[in-house]
This record gives C-alpha cells, structure tokens and sequence, in this order.
C-alpha cells in the first residue's frame, strides 16, 4: 500500500507543481517557482514511505527553498490560495478560511485572489476575513465585524450588511474614515464587476 501511495504522489506532482505556477502567477508571482520534494524516511509512517516538502521561490532568480522557512505569512497565505484552487476539484473540505490573505497586496493581484476566492467558493464555503475593498467586493456576502468597550471589557459584534451598508463599508474601505461621493461610485464599480 505503501509503495502504491508513493507512485501516486510520484506522478501526480509535477501535474500539481504546474497548476500551482499557474496560479501564482495570476496572483502576483509572476515567475515563482514552486515544486515538491520528497525525501525518503528509513522508516514508514501511516502517512507513507517518503516525507514531501514544498519548495518555493518568491523571484525568478532565486533557488527554491522550503516554503516554511523562506516565505512570509502573505506569500505562505497566496501559496495556500493557489493550491486549493488547484486542488478545488478533489478536496471535500465543506469550508475554507482566510485570514488577511490579501495583506501586502492591492490593485490587479487583490483582484486576482479575490476571484480566486470566488471561484473557490463555488465547491464549498469560503469565509474570509479582509481588509481589501478588492476582494471584499467579490463575496457573496458580507459581514462586519466591529469591537465595542465596555466599562469592564471588549465586546465583539457581527453584523451582515445590506446592499447600502456594503457600498458604505467598501467605500469606507477605500477612502478611509472620511467616506466620499466618489468613494460610493467606486464601490459599487466593484460591486457591480462581480
């Protein structure tokens, strides 16, 4: 069973290390280099014969490295990203969620993995925590959530928008604390783009 998964793994990575370019390269790294190592263990493991290692390289240039060691939370959240749209198809997970994927980024690479995100969420749920009109812009829905003081602690709140509140806090998004009529236009442009 063991030497069946390893031929599987086998084959199917360079198939993976492919779509996962591809993918980098539509949110942002354009010549990233992405591949999978694997390294023989002396013994086997209920997880197989072979421990695999993602390697990555941010620039062209530059050798592949272990993900873990050389990518910061933004290019580890993209690389995320980009594997699970390329896994979309087998994976079974019900729900996926982001927290601040989109931190480092704006203009066509936000708008790259907020469609990404849609796209995933059209096999399974995605929530996502942003603070990117881009991406915000492109959810099904979408939910503030706000913290109050109180005399002796914080309390959190949730609340999902309608369609003004939404152009309002996607405005707000965009223009900061002081929310303008060209703001509001530019909100429901990206609004209206989904």
């Amino acid at each position: 069973a063991g030497k069946k998964l390893s031929q599987a793994r086998r084959k199917a990575a360079p198939k993976l290390e492919t779509l996962v370019r591809r993918h980098l390269s539509d949110l942002g790294f354009a010549q990233a280099g992405f591949s999978m190592a694997f390294e023989d263990l002396a013994d086997p493991s209920p997880e197989g014969f072979e421990h695999i290692e993602f390697l990555f390289s941010p620039n062209p240039g530059e050798p592949e490295r272990p993900l873990r060691a050389i990518a910061s939370s933004g290019e580890i959240s993209r690389v995320m990203l980009a594997l699970k749209t390329s896994l979309a198809a087998q994976d079974s997970v019900p729900i996926l969620i982001f927290d601040e994927i989109d931190r480092g980024v704006g203009g066509a690479t936000a708008d790259a993995v907020g469609r990404r995100l849609a796209e995933l969420a059209q096999s399974g749920q995605v929530l996502v925590v942003t603070h990117s009109a881009q991406v915000a812009a492109l959810g099904d829905a979408q939910f503030q959530v706000s913290k109050h003081q109180t005399d002796s602690h914080t309390v959190s709140r949730i609340k999902q928008l309608d369609r003004e509140e939404r152009v309002d806090e996607i405005a707000r998004m965009i223009s900061g604390t002081q929310v303008t009529d060209a703001a509001r236009v530019a909100a429901q442009t990206l609004i209206a783009g989904r």
